[in-house]
């Protein structure tokens, strides 16, 4: 059987293929596709209002659209494009395997609808810190006067970006800043960036891979042919055992980073500077200054560690490009971080409420607990198959009080009587949208002057929450009522 495997854009023409899900990917995908000629049929599981506007759209573009079935595939597919979220195990991908056709995410047909002249990729992955990491590197590169965007699952479909690029004068790019999630590599098989970076590995997501080893060889993916630098985490051996393992460009180089001081082939902090001993300028020298990490700061004051570790890795990837160090400092003295991570809300009675409702699973959690000192933590959602022991072990010493939300918070209550049982904790019976307010108000309750309230819930937000940003912003509301009220 002869799979069909196009080499370039004109290669589109007239094939079937079969798009998996409307959304985010699935949407440009199949505009992409129609508009290079080939015969596009969406299928969607669900048929709501939403995606009833959508299949019109891509109607008036002769794209097929199929809703209410996304399990039986289309007579004459020859490849099949999935949106991320799909699960490898779908009946549509089975069949697709039985009948020998392949099966692509949107960063793989983005990959092979890339110009002869594309920009090359600078990709990054982690079970934490990906976008940070990502507009960190936007930002240093932006600041060399590279022409660059931040990209991929980002929120910036890659496919709109690769057909635009160098199709109109003035928007072409000299390299790309691209966050690629597991989902997204599991399905791309053909990418090869120029350096690419593991931040860390954590269980996430294993409903969907099926295991850890699985998860993390997907994360593995993104070193797969990579041309100049494999960045890799000198505190998490996972991620450099991925380059190990990795099959690379001769020449490409191991480059670790590290929140003390820098062996050789190695970024890291020496007396509150950040400092490359990898890429350095000068040979007479054996490092290079690159930023300090008061440079990194957000307004509210020092920056997180695994922030200051965002900021090595987005440095890392620059100096693979050959990005100088002053660009580097410029890059993240002007970066300024999304919402709902580790973003400070408000001080009111002397206690410092934060958001980082960015915080969707333990590892992330974890994370955001060691950088405050004494804690009143609001937690609790979706666990997602997470366990919360070591979580609650490793965080037990600086927590004030814990206040627990949402539909699995008995997990982390147990947790607690186990390993932080003087701990004070309230369990709020609730799963509306409401309970955050509740929460909020025991939280401050508990808090005592130079203590931090914290949103980091360590589960994932759609029990209570449309997503992680709308309970963000019911923990900045309650925080502002708090205020309002004079506490």
């Amino acid at each position: 059987m002869t799979v069909y495997d196009p080499q370039d854009l004109h290669d589109f023409a007239g094939r079937h293929i079969t798009v998996a899900g409307l959304g985010v990917s699935g949407v440009p995908a199949a505009r992409a596709l129609a508009g290079l000629g080939a015969r596009v049929t969406v299928v969607n599981g669900t048929d709501g209002e939403r995606e009833r506007a959508q299949a019109a759209e891509l109607e008036q573009l002769g794209v097929t659209v199929r809703l209410g079935d996304g399990e039986t595939l289309p007579e004459g597919t020859e490849v099949v494009v999935t949106s991320p979220g799909w699960k490898p195990s779908s009946p549509l991908f089975l069949a697709a395997e039985q009948a020998g056709v392949p099966v692509w995410g949107d960063v793989e047909l983005a990959w092979r609808l890339r110009g002869p002249d594309a920009a090359p990729w600078l990709a990054v992955t982690g079970t934490n810190g990906k976008t940070t990491t990502v507009r960190m590197l936007a930002s240093i590169l932006g600041a060399a006067g590279l022409r660059t965007a931040a990209v991929g699952n980002i929120g910036v479909p890659l496919v709109d970006v690769v057909l635009g690029e160098g199709r109109t004068e003035g928007t072409s790019y000299d390299v790309l800043a691209v966050e690629l999630s597991s989902y997204q590599l599991h399905w791309a098989p053909s990418v090869r960036a120029h350096s690419a970076a593991v931040l860390n590995l954590a269980p996430d997501h294993l409903d969907w891979h099926g295991s850890m080893a699985a998860y993390a060889a997907d994360k593995g993916r993104i070193y797969e042919g990579n041309t100049v630098a494999c960045v890799y985490n000198v505190a998490d051996p996972a991620t450099e055992d991925l380059v190990r393992e990795a099959d690379v460009e001769e020449g490409c180089r191991a480059i670790g980073f590290t929140l003390g001081t820098p062996g050789p082939s190695q970024l890291g902090i020496v007396d509150d500077i950040l400092v490359d001993r990898a890429f350095v300028e000068n040979r007479q020298r054996q490092a290079q200054e690159l930023a300090e990490v008061a440079d990194i700061a957000p307004a509210s004051g020092k920056p997180a560690p695994h922030n200051i570790a965002n900021a090595l890795a987005a440095a890392a990837l620059a100096r693979a490009f050959g990005v100088p160090a002053a660009a580097v400092r410029e890059g993240l003295r002007s970066f300024h971080p999304d919402a709902h991570r580790i973003q400070h809300i408000a001080d009111v009675a002397g206690v410092s409420y934060v958001d980082d409702s960015k915080a969707t699973n333990t590892h992330a959690a974890e994370a955001s607990l060691a950088a405050y000192e004494h804690i009143v933590w609001i937690a609790g959602g979706l666990a997602k198959g997470a366990t919360f022991d070591e979580l609650v072990r490793t965080a037990a010493g600086r927590l004030r009080a814990v206040v627990l939300i949402g539909a699995d918070r008995a997990l982390i209550r147990e947790a607690l009587t186990r390993h932080a049982p003087d701990v004070p904790v309230v369990d709020l019976d609730r799963t509306d949208t409401g309970a955050m307010s509740e929460a909020v108000r025991e939280a401050a309750r508990l808090a005592e002057p130079g203590d931090t309230v914290l949103l980091a819930p360590a589960c994932a937000s759609m029990d209570m929450f449309v997503n992680y940003n709308k309970r963000g912003e019911a923990f900045a509301d309650a925080v502002g009522e708090l205020a309002a009220a004079g506490h």
